[in-house]
């Protein structure tokens, strides 16, 4: 998931996506078009830890974002329990992830103006779709 990255329903910068990705662990995405820092939504979300989908690799540890850390605009980032913290992810661990910010991105994207021709292509493996984190 080291590259995983998102424009849909993004505000157009010239061709720069402005838009902040949040995947909660229910699978609601929460996108931010403004500047913000890890503090303020963990503040919201105590007993959470934000983690990037750019520092998430098979084998390592899920490293939480500082929380003075400005979050980047065209990114995804995980709002994940803090007993999450600092485990190595699993492939079974990383694929979850994954689907989970599919989901939560299909849902928005099927909000968008997008034709279901379109958003038909998005499948989920059932017996990794049953993984929950």
């Amino acid at each position: 998931m080291g590259s995983c990255t998102s424009n849909l329903n993004a505000e157009k910068v010239g061709n720069k996506s402005r838009v902040i990705n949040i995947v909660h662990s229910n699978e609601k995405l929460e996108q931010l078009k403004e500047p913000i820092k890890a503090w303020h939504i963990l503040s919201q979300n105590p007993n959470h830890f934000l983690c990037s989908s750019e520092s998430m690799f098979v084998d390592s540890p899920m490293l939480p974002v500082i929380p003075t850390q400005e979050l980047q605009f065209d990114h995804i980032y995980f709002l994940l329990p803090l007993s999450k913290s600092r485990v190595s992810l699993s492939l079974q661990d990383l694929c979850a992830l994954a689907i989970k910010a599919n989901t939560a991105l299909a849902k928005t994207t099927s909000n968008s103006t997008l034709s279901v021709s379109q958003t038909r292509n998005s499948k989920t493996h059932p017996i990794l779709s049953n993984l929950s984190l």
